[in-house]
C-alpha cells in the first residue's frame, strides 16, 4: 500500500510540474506586409519546447507590442499606423486563448512602438510622435481617450535618424514610483515620477541623463536587485550600464559595445532582457548582424561577454525567455518566424532546437500564465 501511495504521489507531482511549465506565448505582429490576424496566442511547453496555436485576434491592424494586465484578463496593444495610430484593449481568456476586441483610442502620437500597464493606466511610447501618452483604464478593461501627452523636444547628431525626438520605450521602476523613457532621437533617458491616481498629471518630470551622442537609446531593463539599469542603443550598438537609486536618479557608470571587434556592416540593436534568475543578459541585433549577444552579469553588476549566436533569421526585433528560463524564442520581422533556442541555465548559452513557429512578421513576444 505504501508503494502504491508513493507511486501515486510521484505521478501527481510529475503531472503538476508539467502543468506548471506550460505558458501562453502572446505574439504581436505587423499586418501590412503579409497575411496576419494581429495578436496570436500559443501554448508553450517549457519542458519540451513544443508549442501549439490556441487562438488569435481578428482583423487587428499591426498590434506590434503588447502588455497584459496583472490579473491576466486583458491585453493592451499599440497599433502602428503613422499618424492614424491607435491603442487597443482586448479581453483575454488565457485558458482558451481567445482574444476579443474591447475598444481603441487615438494614440495622440504617430507610430507608438511600446507600452506598459498597471491597475490604473496604460502608458505608450510614440516613436514618430516623439511623445508619451497616458490612458486611464476602466473596470471593464477598456481605455479612455488620452489623458496626458508629454512631448519631447530636440534632436541628436545623426541627421538621418535623430532629426527630432523619438520615444522608443517606457518602463516602470521596480517599485512603480517612476517611469523611465528611452528617447532614441535625443540620446537621453528620462525619469518621470508616477502619480497613478492623478487625472491629467500622471507623469511629472523628475530628471534625465545623457548618454553617448549619436548612440540612440532604444530599450532598457533593470537588474534583479533594481540597483542597475542596462540600456541598449540602437544606432551604434552601445550597451550602457547605469546606477539607479530609489529616488529615481540615474548615473552612467559603464559602456561597452555589443559589436564584434572586427565587425563591419549595419547594426540595429533591438531588445534587451535578463534571465529569470538575474544572472545573464541578452541583447538582439538586426540589420547585418541578426544575432543574440549573451552576457554574464557579474556580482558587481559588470558584464562579461559569453557568446554571440545567430538567430537563424532576419530582423530579431524582439525575443522572450520563458518564465522557467529553459528556452529563448527569437521573433524575426522579415523572415516571418519565431526560432526556439534551448538555454543552458548554468552558462547562459543558447542552442538551436530546430523548432520554429511560422508566423507573419512577429515583432512583440510576451509570456503569460495560462
Amino acid at each position: 500500500m505504501k508503494r502504491v501511495y508513493m507511486l501515486f504521489w510521484a505521478v501527481l507531482v510529475f503531472t503538476s510540474s508539467q502543468a506548471q511549465n506550460k505558458f501562453n506565448l502572446l505574439v504581436g505582429t505587423y499586418t501590412n506586409t503579409c497575411p496576419s490576424n494581429g495578436i496570436y496566442v500559443y501554448e508553450f511547453n517549457a519542458d519540451s519546447g513544443n508549442f501549439k496555436l490556441k487562438g488569435s485576434s481578428e482583423n487587428v491592424l499591426s498590434p506590434s507590442y503588447l502588455s497584459v494586465s496583472a490579473d491576466n484578463k486583458f491585453i493592451y496593444a499599440v497599433n502602428e499606423n503613422g499618424t492614424q495610430s491607435t491603442v487597443s484593449a482586448f479581453g483575454y481568456d488565457s485558458a482558451s486563448g481567445k482574444v476579443n476586441f474591447i475598444n481603441k483610442s487615438d494614440a495622440l502620437g504617430a507610430d507608438p512602438c511600446h507600452l506598459i500597464t498597471d491597475a490604473k493606466n496604460v502608458i505608450t511610447a510614440n516613436y514618430s510622435g516623439g511623445n508619451i501618452t497616458v490612458f486611464k483604464k476602466k473596470p471593464d478593461g477598456s481605455i479612455t481617450e488620452g489623458q496626458q501627452v508629454i512631448q519631447h523636444e530636440g534632436k541628436g547628431i545623426n541627421v538621418a535618424r535623430q532629426e527630432k525626438a523619438h520615444v522608443h520605450m517606457v518602463c516602470f521602476s521596480p517599485d512603480k514610483k517612476y517611469v523611465l523613457s528611452a528617447d532614441l532621437g535625443l540620446d537621453k533617458v528620462f525619469v518621470y515620477q508616477y502619480n497613478p491616481d492623478s487625472k491629467n498629471k500622471i507623469l511629472t518630470l523628475k530628471g534625465s541623463v545623457n548618454v553617448k551622442a549619436g548612440s540612440g537609446p532604444r530599450h532598457l531593463t533593470f537588474s534583479k536587485d533594481g540597483k542597475l539599469v542596462y540600456l541598449v542603443q540602437e544606432l551604434d550598438g552601445t550597451l550602457t550600464t547605469l546606477s539607479y537609486n530609489k529616488n529615481g536618479s540615474l548615473k552612467v557608470i559603464a559602456e561597452t559595445s555589443i559589436l564584434a571587434k572586427d565587425f563591419k556592416g549595419g547594426t540595429g540593436a533591438a531588445a534587451i532582457k535578463i534571465s529569470p534568475d538575474g544572472k545573464f543578459l541578452y541583447v538582439s541585433d538586426r540589420v547585418d548582424v541578426n544575432a543574440i549577444i549573451v552576457y554574464k552579469i557579474l556580482k558587481n553588476g559588470g558584464l562579461e561577454k559569453v557568446e554571440q549566436v545567430s538567430t537563424l533569421g532576419k530582423g530579431p526585433r524582439d525575443f522572450a525567455i520563458d518564465p522557467t528560463g529553459n528556452y529563448l524564442l527569437a521573433g524575426h520581422q522579415y523572415t516571418n518566424d519565431i526560432v526556439v533556442f534551448k538555454r543552458d541555465k548554468a552558462t547562459g548559452k543558447l542552442t538551436a532546437t530546430g523548432k520554429k513557429i511560422e508566423l507573419c512578421s512577429p515583432v512583440g513576444l510576451l509570456f503569460t500564465k495560462i
